[in-house]
């Protein structure tokens, strides 16, 4: 288990937990050193013991070779990097499974950095409302592995299950990778509406139109519309846009506040992903001429073109359309 955040802590606990043997890898050696010693992770979920059995190493010192199954929870921005640290020290069969959600700087989602590593029949991505926070908890919880190959995530989804995390499969890997990053664009502005102060009736709105937003982007790839309307669409934007666990809620917030973009992952602790993946998403629709407004003005917002609230009246200004 790649990555010693919220989420790759959650996930190495839940793995131990499905009865695998199963090696938590963080960057920092403190940080592995204190998770072996404390059964804690004295950085992200801190208040959550971890079970005994769950080792722990410094990536510079882990050996990789023998791993049957990778699984990467890093930022996006990170993702290409760690990826290209683990060339050359996976065994010949290893499968590869990416956590994170969000596109690189050039548009590219994770499974195309893994494809680098593994064949495409190798390579895997698990999306859907899956906080950290309460798969911690043992919170029942629901999420979708995809493959190109659907014999791999059939197979994942087997090894992934538990009487809390209940996996569905999807041979539909490019519509669930771009669910993943796009909802998190969505959650930035619902949680712009909320600093505003705004209602239901807003945060109803942005999820709807959200979401035809991303099913536009969906159907430019040949993703499958049944992806959008279940757990790495819908499921996940709901949560994103509404949970108090949201990252991206919450950095919406602080827009809305005024703090800079540049300054909320310090406010926060942690990750926004929708900050780096909005520009990124924008410059995708853009090549494939793809109109996503929402996302342009959650842009426009992030990089101190346009106030909130100047965002919002270039919104509902737009020619009206048939919905």
């Amino acid at each position: 288990m790649i990555g010693g955040g919220s989420w790759g802590t959650a996930f190495a606990r839940h793995l131990v937990l499905a009865g695998h043997d199963t090696v938590l890898v963080c960057r920092d050696p403190e940080q592995a050193a204190a998770i072996a010693r404390d059964h804690r992770n004295p950085r992200y979920l801190s208040d959550v013991g971890l079970p005994p059995a769950l080792a722990a190493r410094a990536l510079e010192d882990a050996d990789l070779s023998a791993a049957e199954l990778v699984v990467l929870a890093v930022p996006s921005r990170a993702f290409a990097a760690t990826a290209a640290a683990l060339d050359g020290r996976l065994g010949g069969e290893a499968l590869l499974l990416s956590l994170t959600k969000g596109l690189d700087s050039g548009g590219r989602r994770m499974t195309e950095l893994l494809a680098e590593l593994a064949p495409p029949q190798r390579v895997a991505a698990l999306s859907g409302p899956n906080h950290a926070e309460e798969v911690a908890r043992d919170h029942p919880t629901a999420s979708v592995v995809a493959a190109a190959d659907i014999g791999l995530a059939r197979g994942l989804q087997s090894e992934l299950s538990s009487s809390r995390l209940r996996v569905y499969a999807s041979a539909d890997l490019v519509g669930v990778e771009l669910c993943a990053a796009a909802k998190n664009v969505i959650g930035l502005a619902a949680g712009v509406s909320d600093g505003l102060g705004f209602g239901d009736n807003a945060k109803a709105a942005l999820i709807t139109r959200g979401m035809a937003e991303m099913s536009r982007l969906g159907a430019a790839f040949g993703a499958s519309p049944r992806t959008f309307a279940g757990l790495a669409g819908m499921g996940d934007l709901v949560a994103t846009c509404t949970s108090r666990h949201s990252r991206n809620r919450r950095a919406g917030e602080l827009l809305a506040a005024g703090v800079p973009a540049a300054e909320i992952e310090a406010r926060i602790g942690q990750v926004a992903e929708g900050l780096p993946t909005a520009p990124a998403l924008a410059a995708l629709a853009g090549w494939h001429g793809l109109e996503m407004p929402i996302t342009e003005a959650v842009c426009a917002v992030a990089a101190g073109r346009a106030t909130p609230l100047e965002a919002l009246d270039e919104l509902m200004a737009r020619q009206p359309v048939e919905e």
